[in-house]
């Protein structure tokens, strides 16, 4: 099951390369913003967007974002998503 989650993007880490940090439930991550780049990437900072593989695939309103976080947390499938996204920055960085 693909399944993207709501993030807000917190920085542009690499305008060159389109990349930016996003928080997912306080985890952070890198992704790439290539889908939703419109103008300026700084006007980027602030908004949320559905991530998926390292990827923000869509922007989406705040409200959407706090559904859609609850109901998957509902679900429990936001623990097992964000518990696989440390264990990759874990394996990225030589932790785990």
């Amino acid at each position: 099951m693909c399944l993207g989650i709501p993030g807000r993007i917190v920085a542009i880490t690499d305008e060159a390369r389109l990349m930016a940090m996003a928080e997912v439930s306080g985890v952070r991550r890198e992704v790439s913003v290539a889908c939703i780049a419109e103008g300026p990437l700084d006007r980027l900072v602030g908004e949320w967007a559905l991530i998926h593989v390292g990827f923000a695939m869509a922007k989406i309103d705040a409200d959407e974002a706090a559904k859609t976080l609850q109901a998957l947390r509902d679900l429990g499938e936001a623990e097992e998503a964000l518990e696989a996204m440390a264990a990759g920055d874990a394996a990225l960085e030589g932790r785990g």
